[in-house]
């Protein structure tokens, strides 16, 4: 890590629309400012919706590496523009959107705050946080545990797929969802 930069890992998240575009050019939002760095991204996986509403669309989820000079709060504050310009409402909580992006840890601050608690209160029961994120970073730990150790016991492991990027229209996989080995 470059001096002056904190690493953070970020979650995304899609279930409206086109999905796998909106995570790649989410990514590609996510670090344009040059206070932003890219350090790595994680493969898509398609999961079941994990709490809100009954019935919405699967979501498209990654996880990514970054490295910044931002502050926490300007780092969500970033993330939020960028989720406004992927046409992000918050109209239901936990319900369908255009693009999620969480703060999941920023270095090895901790934070209580209502606004931005890091790291994430749910992360570490959240396999579509979890699993992509120990596929980028086997080793990762939260909160002293294993991340894919907490992705293996977390009760959306089941559900979660990897997603081979094809068919993806509207939201709709034609046949996108690859079973796990």
């Amino acid at each position: 890590m470059t001096s002056g930069y904190t690493r953070a890992i970020l979650a995304l998240g899609s279930n409206l629309g086109e999905r796998n575009d909106t995570l790649s050019t989410a990514v590609a939002d996510l670090v344009d400012p040059p206070e932003v760095r890219l350090l790595g991204v994680s493969p898509v996986v398609q999961t079941k919706a994990v709490g809100g509403p009954e019935g919405q669309p699967d979501f498209l989820n990654m996880v990514m590496a970054v490295e910044t000079t931002l502050t926490p709060m300007e780092l969500l504050k970033h993330c939020h523009s960028v989720e406004q310009k992927h046409h992000r409402t918050r109209e239901v909580r936990w319900g369908p959107r255009t693009l999620d992006v969480d703060v999941i840890v920023f270095g090895d601050v901790t934070s209580d705050d209502p606004v931005l608690t890091i790291p994430h209160p749910r992360a570490a029961e959240r396999a579509f946080v979890l699993y992509p994120w120990s596929l980028l970073e086997p080793h990762a730990t939260l909160g002293g545990r294993s991340v894919a150790e907490l992705a293996a016991v977390a009760d959306d492991m089941p559900d979660i797929r990897r997603f081979d990027g094809f068919g993806d229209v509207a939201g709709i996989p034609a046949a996108g969802a690859v079973e796990q080995q």
